[in-house]
């Protein structure tokens, strides 16, 4: 530069001054302090039954009118009671192949009979031939199967509890009966060799005629207690 001259002006030079400066004190600064690692997100808890059952009912409300159990009044009519003639003989067929009615049986249209296996026969006849005192009698003319079946049960552990030996069971001809079949003589033949009535039994046979004939029965009753 000649003397007399304006020296030349330089403005980059500040700039650039100025940046070493701002450089230098940058460096000076402390570095800022790390931040601190995040630990990893803990895995999503599992629901117990309750939280479960609690979110899928949340909201839920009740159905008007459903609170109620809805009753039947209609009356149901009961079956009929179903009989056949030959239901009394499969049941007697059953109640001897299980064990139920151990009972020796004959019968005829004049006469039924039955006594218990091993029974000694002569106390049969003596039976037969009337050779028992009669002790009690009971009179069945007018009475259904159900009313008559309910009715014997009752007289023989009735006469067996008050130490009676034999007594008759009137249980008609059937001459007024539906087709003169006397029901109730073939419905006695099949209960006195069954469980329910031979456990007060020991045998039985169609009366003499002055006293019934075929139109009652002498039942031997069993000793209390055997």
């Amino acid at each position: 530069m000649t003397k007399g001259n304006k020296p030349f002006h330089n403005p980059f030079g500040k700039l650039k001054e100025r940046a070493r400066e701002e450089a230098e004190r940058a460096r000076a600064r402390p570095a800022p302090p790390a931040a601190p690692e995040r630990p990893p997100p803990e895995p999503p808890r599992e629901m117990t039954d309750d939280e479960r059952w609690a979110a899928e009912v949340a909201g839920a409300r009740p159905a008007p009118g459903k609170d109620r159990v809805a009753t039947h009044h209609g009356s149901r009519a009961s079956a009929p009671a179903f009989w056949h003639p030959d239901l009394d003989a499969l049941r007697e067929l059953e109640a001897l192949v299980s064990g139920e009615a151990p009972f020796d049986i004959a019968d005829s249209d004049e006469f039924i009979e039955g006594r218990v296996s091993g029974l000694d026969p002569a106390v049969v006849r003596k039976l037969r031939r009337g050779e028992f005192s009669v002790q009690g009698h009971l009179d069945l003319h007018g009475q259904s199967r159900a009313e008559a079946k309910d009715e014997v049960d009752r007289f023989l552990r009735r006469s067996r509890e008050q130490g009676k030996r034999c007594v008759l069971l009137v249980h008609g001809r059937g001459l007024h009966s539906k087709d003169q079949v006397p029901v109730l003589k073939d419905a006695l033949r099949t209960w006195l060799a069954t469980a329910r009535f031979g456990r007060h039994v020991l045998a039985f046979a169609t009366a003499r005629p002055q006293d019934g004939g075929a139109g009652a029965v002498y039942v031997l009753l069993r000793r209390l207690g055997r």
